[in-house]
């Protein structure tokens, strides 16, 4: 049996067109920019800018997707301006599946921004000791993988496979703190073979621009007296590793 593919998401399409929109003006309707937004949204008018008034568009990023029927979406785009300004529009949108084409059926509007989510409680709660083996593994691990000083793959469990930041990013790692889920984290000597836990390494890196407070989620894995790094849950690993 065949089923109907998912509609696709027109964000991009709306940035595209807040993007030219803003920077295209009534008064020059043959520049690049009008020309753009004639193209993707038909019929809509553009803004009338007066001279010096208004500050530099720096960027645009699509932030929500909604879609309010088939075909009909609402797309909530922010626009980022160089003096620190950030305004939110919703742009309307239609959509195509079978030709995957996308029209902006209106002029956008401004709207305000999403509202800031509510966060759980962290499930990293045990603080790991600063000098013990687990929190000395993490740091020479994260040294290895951000800087290139070593080899990464040393520090990873069996079958894991993991490559190093490339070119590295930084001159420098220093942990500042972590914290485990685990009970067994606050622990200073490596427990039996097989053991695991999770951590969150919260770390500073720095490299000739300055310093850039960092946090990796990480699995770590008991073998022979040491920790191995089985899983690093804020990049790529495979063969074993989580995503």
């Amino acid at each position: 049996m065949r089923t109907a593919a998912p509609e696709a998401d027109p964000a991009g399409y709306a940035q595209l067109f807040i993007d030219a929109w803003l920077r295209s003006s009534a008064d020059n309707a043959s520049s690049a920019q009008a020309r753009r937004v004639q193209s993707l949204a038909p019929g809509v008018g553009l803004p009338d800018h007066i001279a010096g008034a208004q500050a530099e568009l720096a960027s645009v990023t699509a932030v929500r997707s909604v879609q309010r029927g088939v075909g009909v979406w609402a797309v909530t785009v922010a626009a980022q301006y160089a003096g620190g300004q950030l305004r939110y529009f919703v742009v309307p949108v239609t959509a195509d599946a079978g030709s995957g084409s996308f029209t902006v059926t209106g002029a956008p509007g401004v709207v305000a921004g999403p509202a800031r989510a509510a966060v759980s409680r962290s499930p990293y709660r045990v603080s790991v000791p600063s000098e013990g083996d687990l929190a000395s593994a993490i740091g020479e691990f994260l040294g290895a993988y951000l800087t290139g000083s070593g080899e990464v793959d040393r520090y990873l469990a069996p079958g894991v496979r993991l490559s190093p930041v490339s070119p590295a990013a930084y001159t420098a790692v220093t942990v500042q703190d972590v914290s485990g889920t685990e009970e067994a984290a606050a622990d200073e000597k490596v427990p039996a073979d097989g053991t695991k836990l999770r951590v969150l390494a919260q770390v500073e890196a720095r490299d000739a621009a300055g310093r850039w407070p960092l946090a990796y989620e990480l699995t770590l894995q008991a073998r022979s007296g040491r920790w191995d790094v089985a899983a690093l849950e804020s990049g790529t690993v495979q063969g074993g590793g989580a995503r």
